[in-house]
Order: structure tokens, then C-alpha cells, then sequence
């Protein structure tokens, strides 16, 4: 991002008001990422991109428009101004659009989140870190081959200014190696992965760990068991507890409950979880990879209890749904520079409970440890959950033989309301839960 990109945004904005809108923001996203593929022992592919985007938001009344350009020279700018006003005045009302109210917004200086590293890491640096992890994964006894490894570097810049007094910007960066390991020969193959993905290039886990990690991985799926049908718990390890709180975060989400399609859409203070569940949205988490200053609106970003003590606090809402709900902002607002403002969340997390993974299913006489998904059998409305999936049996509290080719079903109302929650949150994902226990799922042999 140029020096003067705020400088740019500001005459976009004044250029528009001047011209006709009755209010109107402007973003600029500015990124730049490089990704290399490794398999096999030898550099498969590298790719550099480079992307300068800006977006312009118009309201004239109650008709919006938005325009984005990649051209910064003045007479796209301008031209992009005149566009933007000549879709607003053709385009239907939307009742609900504008900015957000001036007292949400950000003022002063931006607090410190530690998101970006200006550490240079060229193409040979991530070709040597991605070769590292292939060699580290090779000496797991019992791979046999890989189905490819990558490593990226990248960063990007976001600036906003508003027509009622908003200007802000901040740069992020981001770095990930990932490496997927096959273990055993013909109908026998299994495959797993690992990876890790940080805002700091210091901060990635040790190429051979990550390696040797998905090595094991694949290796402890081979000669998987049968499955003996029917109602019974299930673990959900932590890299597949997360989709949990993805899809609570999709049934809070203010368009779902705005157009009544969520299965949670009359629960708002009811209790959903156990009491002891606590899931959280901290968008000022230091060097998190959701972390943000502002949202997508400009709107100062807090530290939220979605679920306190297993009850619904709020929903997840932009000004607009906000405004439908008759509702206030919570901060949630995402932004793009081609489409209005949407909906999500930063670092969303299901606070660790007491018990460890152990004591979990030490109870448990016939259970399955999941760690796999499969498929997107999840409906939004109704709650009706079904996925494919793989891991382990528990027998008699431990985890014994590989399963593959299951499915899991039940009702995320029920699932939530039976949730129990591990002691081993780590911080991994943009979203993270830690090992939680559900009892009373229907698993079934899918093949």
C-alpha cells in the first residue's frame, strides 16, 4: 500500500458526496503472496501474486451502489466515482443500507496487534522449508509416498475512510507450510496431513515436526476396523472440533437470522450449551490470525462472550442486519471492495473445560475418536447434522483401532445441549475448540 492510499480514499469520498451521494466509504486492499509446491523431492511449482484493489461504497437515499477498480491513475478514479452514483440512482431501495452510526467508530490511535512481520522469505527459503518436511516425513516408517507439500508467504494492507469521519488502515502478513503423507500400498493407502499457519515466520512450527507429524498421521490410519452401527459418544479431536463452533457461528450469524434460517433464530438468551461453555470472539488477540483494529464498517472491535455460561448473549451483526433486527452493530462487519459489508467473526474459540482427553472417554466402552471430516451434510435450519468421517474407536476408555468410511449423525441442538468441552485448547485456527465429547450420535458404517 502507497503512502497516499488514505490520501486516495478521502478524495474518492469527498469526490462522491461533492457529486451527488448522500454518504459513501471506500477500502483499498492491497496484498501480495508467494506460494512454492514441493513433491517428491523436487520444486513443483512456484507463484507470485500481486493484487491493488479499491472499492467504493455510494448512498444516495436509500439506493446503494458499490465499484471497485484496480487503477489508481485519476481518470479511472474519477470515472469510477461517476459510475458508482449512476448505479445508485438505478438500483431499487435497499431499506436497511448505509454507514454505521458515527458513535461505534474507532477514534484515535489503533491498538497494537502484532500482525505484521516484514520478514523477506524468498521462494528458496520456503522450496528448503517444504523439502525439510518431505524429508522428515520419508523417514516415518511405513510412508510410502506424499500428495504434496507447500509452503507461502504473504502480506496485505487494508484502509478504510468513511464520509462521516472514519480513516483508518493496518498491514497484516501471513505464513503457512502444510505436507500431506500416504502410508501403505494399493487399496491399503491411508492419508493425513499437518500444517501450521502464523502471522510470524518465527513463529512457524519446526519444518520436520510438521513432516514427521503428518508422517505419523497417516501411518496410525492403516488397517482400519470395522464399525459396529449405532448411538454412542464421540470425541471430536480438536483439529475437527472447531467446525462445531463454524457451524454455531453460521446459526448466529444476523443474515440467517434475519431471513429466519437458522435453527437457533428464538433462542437468543436462552441457554444452547451446558452451563459450563464458553465460546468466545476476541478480535484483539495478539497476533491472531483473525485479529483486526476496526471491522469491516470501521466499528472499534471488542472482546465478546458469544456464549456465556452456555447461554446465547447476541448474534454476529453488521449495521444493515443490525438495523433489520432492530438491533446495534456488534462489531462483525467484513469487507471486500466489490460487494457491501457482510458478517464474520475474527478468533472465535470454545474455552478449555477441566477434563483432559483421557478423562474424556475413560468411560467410554464403545465410542470413536474423530479426527477427519468428509462432506458438508449440515442443515442451517433445521440443525440436522450427517457427515462423513474417520479416526478411531474408543474401546474400554482408549483409543484402539483406525475406522474409515463412517458417518456421524444427529442434531447440533442436541449435540450443543450435550456438549463437554477438553482441557487442551491450543491456538491453531482461525476458529479453535479444544477435544469435546458428544454423547448420544448415531454412527454408522458408510461403506
Amino acid at each position: 500500500m502507497t503512502d497516499n492510499t488514505l490520501d486516495i480514499l478521502n478524495d474518492l469520498v469527498s469526490a462522491a458526496t461533492k457529486q451527488g451521494a448522500d454518504v459513501a466509504d471506500a477500502v483499498a486492499v492491497d496484498s501480495t503472496s508467494t506460494g512454492v509446491s514441493w513433491l517428491n523431492g523436487a520444486l513443483e511449482d512456484v507463484e507470485r501474486s500481486e493484487n491493488s484493489d479499491i472499492g467504493l461504497r455510494v448512498m444516495i437515499g436509500k439506493h446503494q451502489a458499490i465499484v471497485s477498480t484496480s487503477d489508481r491513475r485519476k481518470d479511472a478514479l474519477d470515472g469510477l466515482v461517476t459510475r458508482a452514483l449512476d448505479m445508485a440512482r438505478a438500483v431499487p431501495e435497499d431499506a436497511y443500507c448505509g454507514l454505521a452510526d458515527a458513535d461505534r467508530l474507532l477514534t484515535g490511535t489503533l491498538p497494537e496487534l502484532g500482525l505484521y512481520d516484514d520478514t523477506d522469505v524468498s521462494a528458496d527459503t520456503l522450496a528448503e522449508l517444504t523439502h525439510e518436511m518431505e524429508d522428515a516425513m520419508f523417514q516415518v516408517d511405513g510412508v510410502t509416498t506424499t500428495a504434496g507439500g507447500g509452503a507461502s508467504a504473504g502480506s496485505y494492507a487494508l484502509a478504510m475512510v468513511t464520509s462521516h469521519g472514519f480513516a483508518g488502515h493496518f498491514k497484516g502478513s501471513s505464513f503457512s507450510a502444510s505436507i500431506s503423507a500416504v502410508a501403505g500400498e494399493g487399496t491399503g493407502m491411508e492419508r493425513d496431513y499437518d500444517f501450521s499457519s502464523k502471522r510470524f515466520y518465527a513463529d512457524l512450527d519446526d519444518a520436520p515436526t510438521i513432516g514427521r507429524t503428518a508422517g505419523e498421521n497417516a501411518v496410525k490410519r492403516l488397517n482400519p476396523a470395522s464399525v459396529k452401527s449405532g448411538m454412542m459418544p464421540v470425541l471430536f479431536d480438536p483439529r475437527v472440533a472447531n467446525s462445531l463452533v463454524e457451524h454455531f457461528m453460521g446459526a448466529i450469524n444476523g443474515a440467517s437470522i434475519a431471513s429466519g434460517t437458522s435453527f437457533l433464530k428464538d433462542h437468543l438468551g436462552e441457554a444452547v450449551f451446558t452451563s459450563d461453555i464458553n465460546i468466545i470472539d476476541d478480535p484483539l488477540m495478539m497476533r491472531g490470525l483473525g485479529s483486526r483494529p476496526f471491522d469491516g464498517e470501521g466499528v472499534t472491535t471488542t472482546k465478546q462472550k458469544l456464549i456465556d455460561g452456555g447461554v446465547l448473549n447476541n448474534w454476529m451483526l453488521n449495521s444493515a442486519y443490525a438495523r433489520q433486527l432492530g438491533l446495534e452493530t456488534t462489531g462483525h462487519a467484513t469487507r471486500g471492495t466489490s460487494s457491501p459489508p457482510g458478517i464474520g467473526g475474527s478468533n472465535v474459540y470454545m474455552e478449555a473445560g477441566l477434563l483432559s482427553p483421557t478423562e474424556l472417554m475413560a468411560d467410554i466402552k464403545d465410542g470413536i475418536y474423530i479426527t477427519e471430516l468428509i462432506g458438508m451434510g449440515v442443515n442451517g435450519v433445521t440443525g440436522d447434522y450427517s457427515r462423513g468421517a474417520a479416526g478411531f474407536l474408543i474401546e474400554n476408555g482408549v483409543i484402539t483401532r483406525p475406522v474409515n468410511e463412517i458417518t456421524i449423525a444427529g442434531n447440533l441442538k442436541d449435540m450443543f445441549t450435550n456438549l463437554v468441552a477438553g482441557s487442551d485448547l491450543t491456538f491453531k485456527y482461525g476458529t479453535n475448540a479444544p477435544t469435546v465429547r458428544v454423547d448420544g450420535l448415531t454412527v454408522a458404517s458408510a461403506g
